[in-house]
């Protein structure tokens, strides 16, 4: 994607697609592959966070691990917990662990991490028609764009056309005009 010097800044996105199942199927070296390539697309457009996430539990699949790539400046994780829900739970449970509060801020800040803000960019793999179960929080102030691929297929070229169309949309934050 060409540098847009009227696009929002885009500093955290997340990519959500395909199932556990899925996720476990994939290799190390598929893994490293894929997080590379996204992490150079996400870091060229001056992300400094990527986040993957699974779309659904699937079938009874074992979960794959966490993972973590720094590329260029871009920190890129996997965070593989289908449900947004217990996403929630687990992250009230640590705050409580940890002494911190629970209100919105600091309950958003747990949810977000390892990135430190909030997700510019939401990219659902799939049919439009369908939210991932796995956010919850991310949709309040997201931008969505919907790509129609399936997992298998994503590609660093898929990521670019994201963020293109993300650059050319004109934020209201809940607004109207």
């Amino acid at each position: 994607m060409s540098a847009d010097t009227d696009a929002p800044p885009l500093h955290h996105i997340i990519v959500v697609g395909g199932t556990l199942a899925q996720w476990a199927a994939m290799t190390d070296a598929q893994w490293s592959v894929r997080m590379t390539e996204l992490g150079k697309v996400a870091d060229h457009c001056g992300a400094r966070w990527l986040s993957l996430r699974p779309f659904a539990a699937g079938d009874d699949a074992d979960t794959p691990p966490a993972r973590s790539v720094v590329v260029g400046t871009c920190r890129v994780d996997t965070i593989p917990e289908p449900d947004g829900r217990v996403r929630v739970s687990n992250a009230i449970i640590a705050m409580q662990a940890q002494g911190i509060a629970v209100d919105e801020v600091n309950l958003g800040v747990q949810l977000n991490l390892p990135a430190e803000c909030d997700p510019d960019l939401v990219v659902v793999l799939g049919a439009p028609d369908r939210l991932p179960t796995s956010l919850v929080w991310e949709l309040a102030y997201s931008e969505l764009v919907f790509a129609p691929i399936a997992w298998e297929h994503l590609g660093a070229s898929h990521l670019d056309d994201a963020i293109g169309a993300y650059a050319h949309r004109h934020r209201r934050f809940g607004g109207v005009d």
